[in-house]
């Protein structure tokens, strides 16, 4: 992609009619007063150093966020940072829901922002759980002894692609609710893809 291509894709990002988008672009303006560059990933504004990402402009049904790559790391002293999922390990999330959520505290989400810089530039790590660890949930375990092709289709996939199937099948509460998943899912995992490719 194109750094042309990156700037249509962000100016349509904030410039299309959405319930966030005088919200998005008032966070634009916070980020925009630090030395992060703004790119495009994963259909997102992400804002980068040195080419490290370090957060995110996003939005859901509910609310719209800034999501800081190493939130784990960063000091929350307002307690405000948000762990989206128990099973995200380094992502925090600063959530919003209307535009006065950004402009009566701007001074706060920029300090956060700056912290979030700093933790980039100090080369800090975050200990992941390792993959190993991550269990197979038994449906899994006794569909793999019955197609050969679908195991080894699984253990072809990238360890990150293989931890969002383990946790998302693992989520649901029934047995069968997670044989159905599986079985939604077979078909992707044969064409190597990952629970979100399309």
């Amino acid at each position: 992609m194109t750094e042309n291509d990156n700037h249509i894709k962000i100016d349509k990002f904030f410039n299309k009619e959405s319930q966030w988008k005088a919200l998005y672009n008032e966070l634009r303006s916070i980020i925009k007063e630090t030395e992060l560059n703004e790119d495009f990933k994963w259909m997102h504004p992400c804002y980068t150093l040195n080419g490290k990402n370090v957060v995110l402009i996003h939005g859901f049904k509910d609310y719209a966020a800034l999501l800081f790559h190493k939130g784990v790391l960063m000091d929350d002293s307002e307690k405000i940072l948000i762990q989206q999922t128990e099973n995200v390990q380094a992502a925090r999330q600063l959530r919003f829901t209307t535009t006065s959520d950004v402009t009566d505290h701007r001074e706060t989400i920029k300090t956060y922002i700056m912290n979030a810089i700093e933790i980039e530039k100090s080369g800090r790590k975050i200990e992941m759980k390792p993959h190993e660890s991550y269990e197979l949930p038994e449906e899994m375990t006794v569909k793999f002894k019955e197609d050969a092709e679908l195991e080894e289709a699984f253990y072809q996939l990238t360890p990150g692609r293989q931890r969002a199937y383990i946790m998302n099948i693992s989520q649901a509460k029934q047995s069968s609710t997670r044989t159905a998943r599986l079985e939604k899912y077979t078909s992707k995992i044969l064409e190597g893809k990952g629970l979100n490719d399309r």
